[in-house]
């Protein structure tokens, strides 16, 4: 079943902008109002004429997007190294466990 596009209407630096998405309405305006607000910032520290603020906001959220994606990463990694950590000290506790279980071998006697 193919779900329609949804149609939510924003405004950004002072423009309004259809946006069709299959997201919500209620994350294309935040989508929007991050946009909105990244480009007032810029505009605010570069005074920038609007197309290179659209550009240099692209810049900025496509380097937040490519650190998370980093970060991401780097904790599956860590997660994965984490797993295999754990299972190897699980294999060990059974191996202490199987030991610790096993009757104790009787002592001899070494009076030589």
């Amino acid at each position: 079943m193919q779900r329609d596009k949804i149609r939510t209407t924003v405004r950004i630096a002072g423009k309004d902008y259809t946006i069709a998405s299959y997201d919500s309405a209620e994350y294309v305006n935040r989508v929007a109002a991050s946009v909105d607000r990244k480009m007032s910032e810029l505009g605010l520290a570069t005074r920038l004429p609007a197309a290179q603020l659209a550009v240099l906001a692209a810049v900025n959220a496509t380097d937040d997007m490519l650190k998370s994606r980093d970060e991401i990463d780097r904790l599956r990694r860590e997660n994965e190294a984490l797993r295999s950590a754990v299972e190897s000290l699980r294999e060990e506790l059974d191996g202490l466990r199987s030991l610790a279980e096993k009757p104790a071998a009787p002592m001899e006697d070494s009076d030589a």
